[in-house]
């Protein structure tokens, strides 16, 4: 079935709501980048869940499931990783904060983790010592750099993602990673909640459908933050620095 590309399905919205005002979209919050007070977060670029070859996309392959994961390791290989490291390399010429938060277990049968997620993280082996808990090479944090560890899917909810945040004085968190409806989202509006400004980076974030990715960006900027490219976001960057 053919769907329509972000760019259409974006503009198809806002003739809609400039016909029709809708309460929360002219409530919602616009801000920008502010020089010094801005961090990015990389969420979840692990072995258990972003590569086709280990943990989830091991797990497929091995059930006969593979195709269920073409569509987010395509994604994951040919945008997110690109747009992720140059990111991380926008953000380190800068001298901003690069945060690295992964999901993962130090028990055996994951017993640390939330109970609804244990299940499924014992099946991808994301243990800590394993492959799987550890983060891409490609995208491995540089000396420094803090890797926070979660025990559930969004940060705030269980690791001290706040504390350091605050400590380094951020104010407004962008974000990448995966899974845009869950973690990702999770994450970014539990930061909105606790005050900070958030920004998802559209292609830089990766889910198992494409609908599925669509309709969290389309409610997570009607009231919880902003959506961007990373092409305008470096940009953004570099003029505040």
């Amino acid at each position: 079935m053919h769907r329509p590309d972000r760019a259409t399905h974006l503009k198809d919205y806002e003739a809609m709501r400039d016909a029709s005002p809708d309460a929360v979209g002219e409530h919602t919050l616009a801000f920008k980048l502010e020089p010094e007070r801005t961090a990015l977060v990389v969420i979840d670029m692990q072995y258990a869940s972003a590569c086709r070859d280990t943990g989830l996309g091991r797990w497929l392959a091995e059930n006969g499931r593979s195709e269920e994961g073409a569509y987010r390791f395509d994604r994951i290989e040919q945008l997110l990783v690109p747009n992720i490291t140059r990111l991380l390399n926008a953000f380190r010429a800068a001298g901003l904060p690069c945060v690295f938060v992964r999901l993962g277990a130090q028990m055996a049968g994951c017993r640390d983790l939330i109970p609804h997620i244990r299940e499924l993280e014992t099946a991808f082996g994301n243990v800590s010592g394993e492959r799987e808990y550890e983060i891409l090479d490609s995208l491995a944090p540089e000396a420094g750099e803090p890797v926070i560890t979660k025990l559930s899917a969004s940060a705030f909810t269980s690791s001290g993602i706040d504390a350091l945040l605050r400590n380094l004085g951020v104010a407004t968190l962008v974000f990448t990673g995966v899974s845009t409806s869950q973690c990702v989202d999770l994450t970014a509006r539990d930061a909105a909640d606790h005050g900070y400004r958030s920004v998802i980076i559209e292609d830089a974030v990766a889910e198992d459908r494409p609908e599925w990715h669509e309709a969290t960006l389309e409610q997570f900027e009607r009231l919880f933050g902003r959506v961007a490219a990373s092409d305008a976001l470096i940009q953004e960057l570099a003029e505040i620095a």
